[in-house]
């Protein structure tokens, strides 16, 4: 069946989408991998990669743009993206509370409904707070709205909650982990020192026989949401440094391994201190991921507490946590369940990076439709009415209201007449 307007057999979009979707694979790569699912593989004309990113994109507007349930249940997941240039882009992904899942509350992809992509050349309350009151339009006032608590984002959403006090503004329990473990190792010289010397540990290793030992690169940004695999790296070299044999049965020599790792005993005490707050908000955190926030969340949370050594910081960070979850669980109604999580968000999101590669330093582009094209139920007669309803037009009508001019038309604006000299200048070089 090949959809009207179309060359292709919607057969070889399905598995092109497909492969997009569901796998790490680019536009390029998918087109390049379509001729080994054919059936058989010379049976199919291969279509080049820029005419699976029309379909892709297609997909991408007719999820976003299409009708949506108006109902008052629904949960906005938010957060803004960023790129090169002073743009930023507000996505609203939302799900029903009445068609979460029944146990496990980690949202998949499909789950979840697109529901606004708004680039912006300015952000602040103001606008943040109109582009939810224009999301209202389109889904009835939700129940919940889910952020990270970023700057703007929030005030925004405080505004439109203020304004409508039946929706109640949730903090996603992964950046609020981050956050209580910021407060607590922000001003600990022994964590300031440690993750120097991990920094100065993974330089040295780098070129030299025991690399495979470097630590992980610490991220300068949101590195509080990435603790886990550093003191991993530290618990583990420890543990090495006490078992020579197992350097040995990996041929490496236990006396260099001693000459770079030996530091790490300087901060044995203090790597045990940091894997129990590390196990306390993980625990928190696993709890509101898959349970979500209701009236009998802090009562649970208490029961779930990893058995540590007692100690003044994780008695800190519990009690934090224990605020937390006791205030945001309050927001629920008797018999309720509200989502806790946004990781459903950052992974699409994560996606979108990926999508965009080396394209993500010319500002936003169309490739922002893959946010919708990502999320939801993608049948193939959703691909059918996709490819059918939305003609290019609508595609370039789409760019020129939410984009306007890239960073790269704007490139090609104020150097085309430079790059004109330029030529004339060679031109004339080698007639000389």
């Amino acid at each position: 069946m090949v959809p009207a307007g179309h060359r292709y057999g919607l057969p070889t979009i399905e598995r092109y989408i497909t492969l997009v979707q569901a796998s790490v694979t680019s536009l390029r790569g998918a087109s390049r991998a379509l001729p080994l699912l054919a059936e058989p593989p010379e049976a199919e004309r291969t279509p080049v990669w820029t005419t699976g990113r029309g379909w892709w994109l297609r997909l991408g507007y007719y999820k976003l743009t299409r009708a949506k349930t108006v109902a008052t249940d629904w949960v906005w997941i938010v957060d803004h993206t960023i790129q090169l240039g002073a743009e930023k882009c507000l996505v609203i992904l939302g799900v029903r509370l009445s068609e979460l899942p029944t146990e496990d509350l980690v949202l998949h992809h499909e789950q979840v409904e697109p529901l606004a992509v708004l680039p912006v050349r300015h952000s602040d309350r103001k606008v943040v707070c109109a582009q939810l009151e224009a999301t209202q339009q389109r889904t009835g006032m939700p129940r919940e709205i889910l952020s990270d608590h970023g700057s703007d984002l929030h005030a925004g959403i405080s505004d439109y909650c203020q304004a409508h006090p039946s929706c109640c503004a949730v903090y996603d329990i992964k950046h609020q982990t981050a956050a209580v473990l910021k407060k607590e190792l922000h001003h600990d010289a022994s964590w300031e020192t440690f993750t120097n010397y991990a920094h100065q540990v993974r330089i040295e290793l780098q070129q030299t026989s025991v690399a495979a030992l470097a630590p992980p690169n610490q991220r300068s940004k949101a590195r509080y949401l990435n603790l886990e695999g550093l003191i991993r790296w530290g618990q583990r070299g420890l543990q090495l440094l006490e078992q020579p044999q197992r350097l040995v049965d990996a041929g490496l020599d236990p006396a260099q391994v001693q000459a770079r790792l030996g530091g790490l005993t300087w901060f044995r005490s203090h790597v045990a201190e940091w894997q129990g707050l590390l196990d306390t908000v993980m625990t928190a955190e696993h709890l509101v991921r898959h349970r979500g926030l209701d009236r009998g969340c802090l009562a649970a949370l208490e029961t779930a507490w990893p058995v540590v050594a007692p100690s003044e910081s994780i008695a800190r960070v519990q009690q934090h946590l224990r605020t937390f979850v006791a205030t945001e669980s309050q927001k629920a109604h008797d018999h309720e369940r509200l989502l806790g999580s946004s990781e459903v968000l950052e992974s699409v999101l994560g996606k979108l990076k990926y999508l965009e590669g080396d394209r993500a330093s010319h500002g936003f582009t169309q490739l922002l439709l893959s946010v919708p094209a990502l999320v939801a139920t993608t049948t193939r007669e959703v691909i059918r009415q996709a490819l059918e309803s939305v003609p290019r037009q609508k595609l370039r009508e789409w760019a020129d209201q939410h984009l306007g001019k890239s960073l790269q038309t704007q490139r090609r604006m104020l150097f085309a007449g430079c790059a004109k000299k330029e030529q004339n200048r060679v031109q004339l070089e080698d007639a000389a």
